[in-house]
Parts: structure tokens; sequence; C-alpha cells
């Protein structure tokens, strides 16, 4: 039985958490990101993590970082074998690394060295790939460039959006973890160096990343929408208001117009048009109002001839 520090944040680190709950291992603390307001009310929020590991009665910790010393002390006094590292939110300074007996692993949604960094499944669905998957990794000071433990890889379907690909590694990345805890001293030090020379990046997401730029091919625009879904949601805008884009499919045989331009609608979709081909809207959301099918919006506006594009058209 291994005495096990958690450290994770988002949903994608719950599954992991929960395997280990019903493992022979014990979890003696989780770590997990600060409460942050989040909302309309902006009302603090705990973590997916947080209320997982409060659901367990298990010590929670929220340190802002590991630069207050207390902060630190308290960490290595919980004498952990092995501490685990699941989308925390951050990087760990050496004297964490080295307070568990073996050290620290870490669950990354990528086949490493491809999409070191914050946002490894939007980058594999922006980039279409065709393979994804989740490697176990020995940390280090770098950013996710530790040793390679073990690796799972999963086939990625052309209409799977970030949070479908999410669904479908998070429980990967728990099994991989279970497995690799049977024998950890013998799976670390069998672990592989990365290959640096094939690394690839994928940096924190931003918002403004999400607008639609219609003079795109709609191939990209395309794996753009699935990428951005559920955060940050691609958009656009008509007549001056927001217009989120949830959803879309491909579309042929149908001859293109200036790029933003709605060219046909109907229950099955928006078409626009784009630099190159033509884009189906199957999901979208309005300002103000719930998300909805192309169909179900419809009902309520008439899109015939309008201009999708920048908040000052």
């Amino acid at each position: 039985m291994l005495k096990i520090i958690y450290a994770g944040t988002p949903e994608f680190a719950v599954p992991a958490l929960e395997s280990l709950l019903h493992s022979e291992h014990q979890v003696i603390a989780v770590y997990t990101q600060p409460d942050r307001p989040a909302g309309r009310g902006r009302k603090l929020q705990q973590s997916p993590v947080k209320r997982c590991a409060l659901a367990a009665e298990l010590p929670v910790l929220q340190p802002r970082d590991f630069r207050a010393e207390q902060d630190l002390l308290q960490l290595q006094q919980l004498e952990a074998d092995l501490m685990i590292v699941a989308a925390y939110g951050l990087l760990l300074p050496s004297a964490v690394l080295d307070a568990p007996r073996h050290g620290c692993i870490n669950i990354h949604a990528s086949l490493l060295p491809r999409w070191r960094g914050a946002s490894p499944i939007q980058q594999a669905i922006l980039a279409g790939d065709e393979t994804s998957g989740v490697s176990l990794m020995k940390m280090d000071e770098g950013l996710d460039t530790g040793d390679v433990i073990q690796q799972r890889s999963l086939a990625i379907d052309p209409a799977w959006s970030s949070a479908d690909l999410h669904d479908a590694l998070a429980p990967l990345g728990a099994q991989l973890l279970l497995e690799a805890l049977h024998d950890i001293e013998s799976a670390i030090q069998l672990a592989q160096p990365q290959d640096a020379s094939c690394a690839t990046y994928a940096p924190r997401l931003s918002k403004q990343q999400a607008q639609v730029d219609w003079s795109k091919p709609a191939t990209v625009l395309l794996r753009e929408i699935h990428a951005y879904n559920p955060w940050a949601v691609s958009f656009s805008f008509l007549e001056g208001d927001s217009i989120r884009l949830w959803n879309a499919s491909s579309c042929t045989g149908l001859i293109g117009a200036q790029p933003g331009q709605v060219v046909r609608h109907d229950r099955e979709g928006i078409y626009v048009s784009c630099g190159d081909g033509v884009l189906q809207i199957t999901e979208l959301q309005f300002a103000g109002r719930n998300r909805c099918s192309a169909a179900q919006a419809l009902n309520s506006i008439d899109l015939s001839g309008c201009l999708l594009g920048h908040s000052d058209e």
C-alpha cells in the first residue's frame, strides 16, 4: 500500500482520484487550486477535485504556490510515498518534487512529447490529429519534460469536440495510473526519456482565440469549433450581438459567397460561407438566450442573407 498525495483541479483529474479511493492505496491529502469566482454572480466555486475530496472526507490543501516555507513544510511532513499530479495548474519546484519517497508522477492528456503544456486536448483537435492518448510521466522541473513511464493511445473521432476527447482520456488516465502503481518503483526505473526534437507545445488558451475568422477554410473552422467546445466556445457577431457556435459539420454541394454570409438555412443547419467552402452550423447560442439547435434558432430569427463577422459590422 502506498501513501499518496493527490494534486489536481478540473474534471479531468477526478476519475484518477476516484480510482485511487477504490484501490488498496491510501490518499492522505489532496491538493487543488484555490476556490475562484465564477458565473454571473462571481461566487467562489470549489474545483471538481475539491468537491470529490470533501465527499470522501479527505483533507484538502489549497496553497496559491509553494513559495511560502510553511506550505512546503506541511507537504514534507505528510511523509508520502508518492505524489500524483493531474492538471493541477502549478509548476512544482524541486523541493516538492523531491519530497515524496518515489517523487511525483503526472497524468498528461497527450502522447508526449507531442503537446506539452496546458491545452493538449484542444491542440490535438485544432491540429487535426487522428490519434491522442495519455502519458504517465516522472516529473522534473520542466514543462512536461520528464521521463515517460507508460502511454496509452486512442483514435480521435473526427466529429469529437474537446469535451468528447476529454471524456475518453480521463478514465484512460485513471486506468493507466492503477496499472503502474502495482510496481511503481520498477515502473519509474524503466521510464524512457522523451525525444525533445519531436516536442510540440500546447499553450494556455484565451477567449479571444475563439473568435471565428470566416476567411479561413471551412475545414479549419470546423476543427476550431470542435476544439473550443466546451471552452472558450467559438463566437462571431450578428448585427453587433455575439453569437456562440457550439457545434458544426462539414458541408458539400453548396457554392460559397462572401466569407461570413449565410447562404442557406434549414432544419438541419445554418450554412455559412468561409474562405474556402461552406460550414454547417448545427448548434448555437444567441446573446442572452439558451444554447439551441439550428432548427430551434430558426423559429425565432430569420437569417436569410445575414452576414456574420465583427462586433462593429
